[in-house]
């Protein structure tokens, strides 16, 4: 199979690398494209060093790539507003498309990349990799079983602390234009997860939401009031907790700041600015179409980082807790290692509760991020009972909950998603689970 990759940040490295080399047997990379020169030749020299070289393109040049490299598939890693230019160029240029999550994120965008999914035919993979992290699959695997009778209601909690949050508001990211807000940005994740758990998607949706720790007031008692745009030359950089150093950072700093001069991205904006559209404290209560409910927080800026879920049912309940982060310590992050970091407990009615053996991996996000790489680019792995797989169709119901709960916090209402949907004129297939 024949990829181009477009997008050449952080993100796509995870798949050059299982394209380029994990994968290279069956598969090859023929095309890089990016805005940024600096950051699309470190890319291509990464590919160059393990081979005989990678034919790189500007982002004018999509077109261009597409027509003289013929990709099979188009993996789309570029900022989140402007994932549907690419999935729709890359469809109507016969490709398929595989995309970093979210999909995209309004419903203008939307619409387009159905439209052109329908008028094509082409398929679009969404790579939500917490589905394959061993211990959500396990999750999966008991609620298939049973073991808890009809899930009636899911109660989840997801901590950012404030090393990984701060980060959502120094850059594109703050910009509700541009990322959808975190409730579809990051909470993409988490909705497809319970959209997976339950193998139904949400009818309505109601939210609140605000920005209440991001701000310039924050600063102000924390005694940063002489602040500057960035932190790289900020004065008060020193006494910020919060502060991003990018020339301390190798990686950063090659990837950004010696990047700046092409495209003017600045990678370290101070999380304290007026400017800043997008909420950092969530709460989301959605209604699915087989009688579940979910109460949903999302917090920014807590202690520690991690989730806490449980799962109420007819017979019993499970929980799930996740200890990513144990704290943060002067803008360090202190990670946690080893099984005390997960627990699931199910606790059936009439019985004593039971700690489980949680299921384990290695690498990335859990373990999740080589299994999923193998589902995606080995094709000697073709069967998945879990049904960790995700389509367009997956990825629009994953992204249905967000978006319908932005429009609950503009208006304090409660969105129903069929008459949500059918204003623009947008009709998404229910999921076959």
């Amino acid at each position: 199979m024949k990829y181009a990759i477009v997008g050449a940040g952080s993100r796509h490295k995870m798949f050059r690398q299982a394209v380029a080399e994990t994968y290279g047997r069956e598969n090859s990379l023929v095309g890089l494209c990016d805005i940024n020169e600096h950051r699309l030749a470190i890319s291509a020299a990464a590919v160059s060093a393990k081979g005989n070289g990678i034919a790189t393109y500007q982002a004018e040049q999509f077109q261009e790539m597409l027509h003289e490299q013929k990709p099979d598939t188009v993996i789309v890693t570029v900022p989140d507003y402007l994932h549907h230019e690419y999935i729709v160029e890359a469809m109507r240029a016969g490709c398929n498309v595989m995309t970093e999550k979210p999909m995209t994120i309004d419903l203008d965008k939307l619409k387009a990349i159905l439209d052109a999914q329908a008028e094509t035919g082409r398929s679009i993979t969404v790579t939500f990799n917490y589905r394959y992290t061993p211990a959500r699959t396990q999750l999966k695997d008991i609620l298939m079983s049973g073991a808890i009778g009809e899930i009636t209601a899911v109660d989840f909690t997801w901590y950012l602390d404030r090393v990984h949050g701060a980060d959502y508001f120094r850059r594109w990211h703050r910009y509700k234009d541009q990322s959808g807000g975190l409730l579809v940005h990051k909470s993409t994740h988490h909705f497809d997860l319970v959209n997976w758990w339950l193998g139904s998607s949400p009818v309505s949706v109601a939210a609140n939401g605000r920005r209440a720790f991001y701000k310039p007031e924050t600063a102000e008692a924390f005694g940063l009031s002489e602040r500057g745009p960035r932190c790289h030359t900020c004065p008060s950089a020193d006494r910020c907790d919060l502060k991003l150093d990018l020339e301390g950072n190798e990686p950063l700093r090659e990837l950004y700041l010696e990047a700046e001069d092409c495209d003017g991205y600045i990678r370290d904006l101070c999380v304290f600015d007026d400017d800043i559209t997008i909420e950092d404290t969530m709460q989301v209560h959605a209604l699915y179409a087989n009688g579940a409910s979910l109460n949903y927080t999302l917090c920014a800026y807590s202690p520690w980082e991690g989730l806490e879920i449980k799962f109420h049912g007819t017979k019993g309940e499970l929980s799930h807790r996740h200890v990513e982060v144990h704290g943060v310590f002067g803008g360090k992050q202190n990670k946690s290692h080893g099984s005390e970091s997960m627990t699931t407990l199910l606790h059936l009615a009439g019985q004593e509760p039971v700690n489980l053996d949680v299921w384990a991996g290695e690498g990335d996000h859990g373990g999740a991020d080589p299994v999923m790489l193998g589902h995606l680019f080995d094709p000697s792995i073709t069967a998945d009972r879990y049904g960790r797989g995700s389509s367009y169709i997956d990825g629009a119901w994953s992204i249905l909950t967000g978006i319908a709960a932005n429009a609950s916090i503009k208006t304090g209402e409660v969105i129903h998603i069929e008459p949500f949907l059918a204003e623009r004129g947008i009709r998404l297939p229910q999921k076959k689970w």
